[in-house]
């Protein structure tokens, strides 16, 4: 049985994701959850254009990416979504995921908390805090992470900020 891995980047899929994330973590399958891009034939195209073609990648809608992640696959997935509200959405079907890595989350009308002790841009309102507590306290393991040879910062350490 493959690993799931979530990763919360406004970014979506770009050249960090293939260089650095993938390969350290094993990825074969990347599923990028955006319902714009996933029924704008450009936008798809831009996402996927500098995608390697061994890793299987989807740019779907959050019902797709639904059905795609409750089919058990052999395959180690990568799930990225822009922002946390997205992950209530998914949440019912990553939380057996290894580990959920926040990216950049850029600044936005109704974000207050700044992470600070990572490198890295992270910004998150409330809302997005309490998405993301719901899913530590349910076990799933929360680091803000830019790249795997950088600085990371727990969940629990940023709480403790707040």
């Amino acid at each position: 049985m493959g690993k799931v891995y979530v990763r919360v980047d406004d970014r979506l899929i770009h050249g960090q994701t293939i260089v650095a994330w993938c390969p350290t973590l094993g990825i074969e399958e990347i599923i990028a959850i955006d319902d714009v891009s996933a029924q704008n034939p450009m936008l798809k195209s831009i996402l996927t254009m500098g995608v390697p073609k061994n890793y299987k990648t989807n740019i779907v809608t959050t019902a797709e990416a639904n059905e795609l992640l409750k089919q058990s696959s052999d395959k180690n997935r990568l799930v990225i979504v822009k922002f946390p509200e997205k992950l209530a959405e998914i949440a019912e079907n990553i939380k057996n995921c290894e580990q959920l890595i926040l990216g950049n989350i850029a600044k936005r009308d109704d974000t207050i908390h700044k992470v600070s002790g990572a490198t890295g841009i992270f910004y998150l309102s409330d809302s997005d805090v309490k998405i993301l507590d719901d899913l530590a306290n349910a076990g799933i393991d929360i680091v803000f992470h830019q790249l795997p040879n950088a600085t990371k910062v727990t969940w629990k350490a940023f709480k403790e900020t707040i």
